[in-house]
């Protein structure tokens, strides 16, 4: 039985201003989990509306208060954990110890966003006026319009609005259309019932068709200073252009074609388990998903075996099933897509060594290749799926140039067992995150997350997130009165 949902403004549930709804659905059985309220243009109007009559207030309050919020609001997602994990399985397919570990981290968001609010949010700076006090104040900015994707819809739904509310900002978050309940509504729910004021934090959902329109609407309005988007690159360029265009700064955390190097002092058998980990969790669903694994020439023949074997042998289905680790992608026209970079990759010369084939409905099984050439779109493109490329490297110069080989630098995971070489190597590969001794998927609330490149600029997590969504403003105190020469 599907349930139904309105739009969040001002503290209340309201239809669309046509009244209109979409459907939501279950990628792993096809059929309607919810409908939603499709907002338009209007909505979003009326939500920029709320969130800007809110600001003062919110801004005004102390972090103290602010705090006390946070702190209730990450309980309060714990102990609504059983019902998170269905949610996320009914709505974005997701596995039980993937959706479990939104629900930690996604509390832990708030917890290292209620712990920054009372760091020094400024500075006293040095002056040439005798008498004067300089000083450099971090004040919130206002309006935030904020995206959210579904791949991780309350570990991502949680960060697209945690650090601007900690910094004093009001938020309109437009949800994916493909995880609008539990990527949206239900941590705005969560923080509805922690004490969040109404109107700080309002919710919009649409259908796919709308979602351009939508999106336009929120960024054009005056109203709205700033942007924060986590999504695709292609999105990103536009959700970028648009923000340039009426001149306010753009949060962007985008895509990444993401290596796991293996060198020629790792583990084999942890460096399989690893790797592994890195490449099919969330079923490849995560910007940080590894997509590529080189693997250092004396160590290649054994590894292969190995991780083919291994991706043969992970169980992909229901992710209702305890056992299953290959859920499904978030639908079954996206798992045409991953069958068709892997047809791709074949006709152009690859070799499957595990997997590969035609999707069962929204599965896909846990594929790895080897050979793919550079004209592959598989080569250029995120996988976004439980797909991974096998390559070898003679030496460090060419693992760091392949690792490179890529506009998408998000993270990169270097597997050995020696922490100097490793280090070594690490320094070198042009990612904004890069992991010695473990693959390419990780994430802390506490540690500055983002790319280079194409991967987007800015970053989320600890006080780099509240820096990303607060103004720094110059004030003195002349404490005499000044000379002036006329």
């Amino acid at each position: 039985m599907s349930v139904h949902r309105d739009l969040l403004i001002g503290g209340r549930d309201v239809p669309a201003a046509s009244e209109r709804t979409t459907e939501d659905f279950d990628p792993y059985t096809g059929e309607v989990f919810a409908t939603v309220a499709a907002a338009g243009a209007a909505d979003a109007e009326r939500a920029v509306g709320a969130a800007d009559a809110a600001f003062a207030g919110w801004s005004a309050t102390g972090p103290a208060a602010r705090r006390r919020v946070f702190r209730r609001a990450a309980d309060l997602l714990e102990a609504r954990t059983d019902e998170a994990v269905a949610l996320m399985a009914r709505e974005v397919g997701a596995t039980g110890p993937w959706a479990r570990f939104n629900v930690g981290l996604a509390a832990d968001f708030l917890r290292e966003t209620a712990a920054a609010m009372s760091r020094p949010r400024g500075e006293v700076l040095a002056t040439n006026e005798e008498g004067a006090l300089s000083l450099a104040l971090r004040e919130p900015l206002g309006v935030v319009a904020a995206f959210a994707p579904w791949n991780a819809p309350l570990i991502l739904g949680t960060r697209a609005v945690a650090a601007a509310l900690g910094a004093g900002n009001t938020v309109v978050l437009k949800a994916s259309e493909q995880a609008p309940v539990c990527g949206g509504l239900f941590v705005a729910g969560v923080l509805r019932e922690a004490g969040l004021p109404d109107g700080v934090l309002n919710v919009l959902t649409n259908d796919p068709a709308d979602a351009a329109g939508v999106a336009e609407a929120l960024i054009a309005d005056e109203r709205v200073r700033a942007v924060n988007f986590t999504g695709s690159t292609d999105v990103g360029r536009i959700v970028g252009a648009h923000a340039a265009r009426h001149l306010k700064p753009a949060l962007l955390e985008l895509g990444g074609k993401n290596a796991i190097v293996v060198l020629d002092d790792a583990d084999v058998d942890h460096a399989v388990h690893a790797a592994a980990f890195g490449a099919f969790h969330n079923s490849g669903q995560i910007c940080m998903s590894g997509d590529r694994i080189l693997v250092h020439a004396s160590l290649a023949a054994e590894f292969t075996e190995k991780l083919a074997a291994k991706a043969a042998s992970l169980p992909a289905g229901d992710p209702r099933e305890p056992a299953t680790v290959i859920g499904p992608l978030i639908s079954q026209t996206a798992a045409r897509r991953v069958a068709g970079l892997v047809a791709d990759a074949v006709e152009r010369g690859a070799a499957v060594l595990a997997g590969g084939g035609e999707p069962a409905g929204a599965v896909y099984p846990a594929t790895v290749l080897a050979g793919v050439p550079r004209d592959a779109a598989l080569h250029r493109e995120e996988a976004f799926g439980p797909v991974v490329s096998l390559a070898e490297f003679a030496d460090d110069d060419e693992a760091v140039a392949l690792a490179g080989d890529t506009d998408r630098g998000l993270t990169c995971g270097i597997l050995t067992e020696n922490g100097t070489h490793g280090l070594r190597v690490a320094r070198r590969v042009r990612t904004g995150i890069v992991h010695v001794g473990d693959q390419s998927v990780a994430d802390e609330p506490m540690a500055p997350f983002g790319g280079v490149g194409a991967s987007g600029f800015g970053r989320f997590g600890g006080r780099w997130g509240l820096e990303a969504f607060s103004n720094t403003r110059w004030v003195t105190l002349a404490t005499r009165q000044p000379h002036y020469p006329f």
